[in-house]
């Protein structure tokens, strides 16, 4: 009896303990499971993070693709321009009108592009005298739009429409690089600049300092009724007559620090287009030096032209010459002073004309920025004809 009950008491332990590990197995498969369930909720929270990350980081390099490719372009781009008003109060006498008048004289904007390293491309779009059409007193100019294409480290080709390398101001006139309200008047009348022309050619270095321009290009167009004037030949490469092309050569040393020697020589077949038989070829000469040294600036400049032809030898016009002679103080950064004597004749052949003509000009230069300048000159004219202006001009000026 009492062994039974024994057995019974084991049989009913043993029951009992096995009813608890099942109990205990079923709690602990739902704890794997719900740990199981949050887990992969947090690996699906992570795997949404890390596609949003992605979707991030690819939007992130596309924006900055974008922006190298803009900051590319930007970096390629080059923008610039210049422009001066003038004041210009003169008394004229001998026949020669007063010049009471206040003019934006010139506008100027720039624009260039490098397609690469070795073609670049640059234009210079200008408005003058601030109204043009309809009878206004200005006009709008492309000056420049050329290209340039490196061929070399040492020479470039050029193509298109582009300022001539004659002189000191053709080229570089921007209104803070020189002395004096008005462009000088050798440069104005016997170059004449602001001379630009259709055409194509090289430059380079020959050597350290040593510039040289080689250039075929479209020539001026002067008449007996313009009286052969050099100025009035300009054809501004507006639907300009080509039978006669122009070739232009010029040379520049700049090896010695402040000192710029140069010169340039053209030559053209036919100064009317072939339209005048009494008038023939021509060509210039022309030959400059600007020296800064310290305070003390000086610049000089001569030019002559000879044209061929019974037409232009009749009206003195077959020798037209000028020159002029600038020495120039600047007291420090913002204050320079200056005196010029011009001397110009386009009817130089004849000595019986009366066409020579001299001013003296004496001014003042203020520069607030090297950018900016503020001018005031005076000019005396003494002129062989007695036609003559006198008085002051002043101006403000800038580039960028």
């Amino acid at each position: 009896m009492k062994l039974r009950a024994l057995s019974l008491a084991v049989a009913l332990a043993a029951s009992g303990q096995t009813f608890a590990t099942e109990t205990d197995t079923k709690a602990q498969l739902d704890t794997l499971s719900k740990q199981l369930e949050a887990l992969q909720a947090k690996i699906k929270q992570l795997e949404t993070a890390n596609e949003e990350q992605e979707e991030a980081i690819e939007a992130t390099a596309e924006a900055v693709e974008k922006t190298s490719g803009l900051a590319e372009i930007v970096n390629k781009v080059h923008i610039g321009g210049y422009g001066e008003l003038h004041y210009n109060n003169l008394d004229g006498s001998g026949g020669a009108s007063d010049k009471d008048e206040i003019d934006f004289h010139r506008f100027v904007l720039m624009f260039g592009y490098d397609f690469t390293d070795d073609i670049r491309f640059f234009s210079e779009l200008e408005l003058e005298h601030a109204l043009s059409g309809d009878d206004k007193p200005g006009e709008v100019e492309l000056e420049q739009a050329y290209i340039d294409f490196d061929i070399n480290d040492s020479v470039t080709a050029r193509g298109g429409l582009f300022l001539l390398p004659i002189g000191i101001l053709n080229e570089t006139h921007e209104p803070a690089t020189f002395y004096g309200v008005e462009r000088n008047p050798v440069e104005k009348n016997i170059i004449p600049t602001t001379w630009w022309e259709s055409g194509g050619g090289i430059y380079g270095e020959v050597a350290e300092g040593v510039r040289y321009d080689l250039y075929m290009h479209s020539g001026l167009k002067t008449s007996a009724e313009k009286s052969y004037n050099i100025r009035s030949g300009r054809q501004k490469s507006a639907n300009a007559d080509a039978d006669d092309f122009a070739y232009t050569a010029a040379i520049r040393y700049t090896a010695i620090p402040g000192l710029e020697l140069g010169g340039s020589f053209q030559y053209q077949g036919d100064m009317t287009q072939s339209e005048d038989p009494e008038a023939g070829s021509a060509f210039m000469l022309e030959g400059h030096a600007a020296y800064q040294k310290g305070q003390f600036g000086l610049r000089a400049l001569a030019a002559y032209w000879d044209l061929d032809g019974d037409g232009p030898a009749d009206m003195g016009a077959d020798e037209q010459f000028g020159f002029f002679v600038e020495p120039s103080w600047r007291f420090n950064e913002e204050f320079g002073i200056f005196a010029r004597y011009n001397f110009w004749d386009n009817q130089a052949g004849e000595s019986s004309i009366e066409s020579e003509k001299k001013q003296y000009d004496l001014g003042v230069n203020y520069w607030p920025h090297a950018q900016v300048v503020l001018k005031a000159d005076y000019q005396i004219q003494d002129n062989e004809n007695g036609k003559e202006q006198d008085g002051f001009n002043l101006g403000i000026g800038y580039h960028f």
